[in-house]
């Protein structure tokens, strides 16, 4: 086997792509980022100004309607488990001329990690969203690319949640001052 021959095959790839010719099923775009070794998988960052454990909670929350496959707090990690989206897939991709798929996956992995900005408390929460597709059943599984869409939707849902949470934290802190000032003393 020649070892230069996978380089040969990302070249030509790369050039079929730029002169609009789709080799091997591969997305243009993907093939020109394997061609320059920039890495494929898109991640979403977003950088909340909260505690771990509000932030912990938030993306819980946001995660609510999956079904969880891993949950690590120590680790700051969640991965859910596959969810069928072939009904969904096939109602978008229809509008773009592409067959439509057999089958559609996706999960999401999330970290969510401690840190400091300016002295206080923050924590950064990365989102990736895997996307397999299968349009026979020969084919076999292939990743799709993401736009990052669902991704910054996420992103967005936890920010709220985290809004909200910091809140009802103040207004829980300001009855209680106004409690404890309104008791009487013995």
């Amino acid at each position: 086997m020649n070892p230069k021959a996978g380089g040969w095959n990302k070249k030509l790839r790369w050039l079929g792509c730029a002169l609009g010719i789709a080799l091997s099923g591969s997305g243009c775009m993907k093939a020109y980022l394997q061609s320059v070794g920039a890495d494929t998988d898109r991640v979403e960052t977003r950088v909340y100004r909260t505690d771990f454990n509000t932030a912990w909670q938030s993306v819980l929350e946001a995660l609510k309607s999956y079904r969880l496959d891993v949950s690590n707090r120590e680790g700051g990690y969640l991965q859910t488990r596959w969810t069928d989206n072939t009904a969904e897939r096939n109602f978008f991709d229809s509008y773009g001329g592409t067959p439509n798929y057999q089958k559609a996956q996706f999960r999401y992995r999330v970290s969510v990690i401690k840190g400091m900005v300016g002295g206080q408390s923050s924590v950064k929460v990365q989102v990736q969203r895997d996307q397999l597709v299968q349009r026979d059943v020969l084919e076999g599984w292939r990743p799709l690319e993401t736009d990052g869409i669902e991704e910054k939707t996420f992103l967005y849902r936890v920010g709220q949640v985290v809004k909200i949470r910091t809140r009802l934290a103040e207004l829980e802190k300001v009855n209680e001052a106004t409690e404890a000032n309104a008791s009487p003393k013995q």
